[in-house]
């Protein structure tokens, strides 16, 4: 069963995609902020991370590039899940390491589609 880490401070939207997600078959795994992200993600190593961009601590894009640097997660791909939608924000997630760039909200078959895309990248 794939394995995707939801990094974000926000319980309600953790809540909400850990339930979208468990209901596709999926295991699923949180972290409330960016430090605890990269933490959790070097000792579970999951197969796919949803980032939050805006977060204490250690945000999305500092996450995501430390992720990104690290021999031990670089493989995982990162699919930012921010509400920031200004174009400099995507460019500089993407330069972080971040695979995609999805605004806040989008409709679930989308989010799915682009998971999947990555996932079966994986396990191929």
């Amino acid at each position: 069963m794939p394995h995707i880490l939801i990094v974000d401070d926000s319980p309600t939207e953790t809540y909400v995609l850990r339930n979208f997600f468990e209901k596709q078959g999926y295991e699923v795994s949180e972290a409330c902020n960016g430090k605890e992200g990269i933490a959790v993600a070097e000792v579970q190593q999951p197969d796919l991370i949803i980032m939050d961009i805006v977060m204490p601590e250690v945000n999305g894009f500092q996450a995501t590039r430390q992720l990104s640097n690290n021999e031990k997660t670089c493989n995982i791909p990162i699919i930012v899940y921010s509400s920031k939608n200004l174009a400099t924000d995507r460019l500089w997630a993407l330069r972080q390491g971040a695979k995609e760039y999805i605004v806040k909200p989008i409709v679930a078959k989308e989010l799915l589609a682009i998971v999947e895309k990555y996932l079966q990248k994986k396990v191929v």
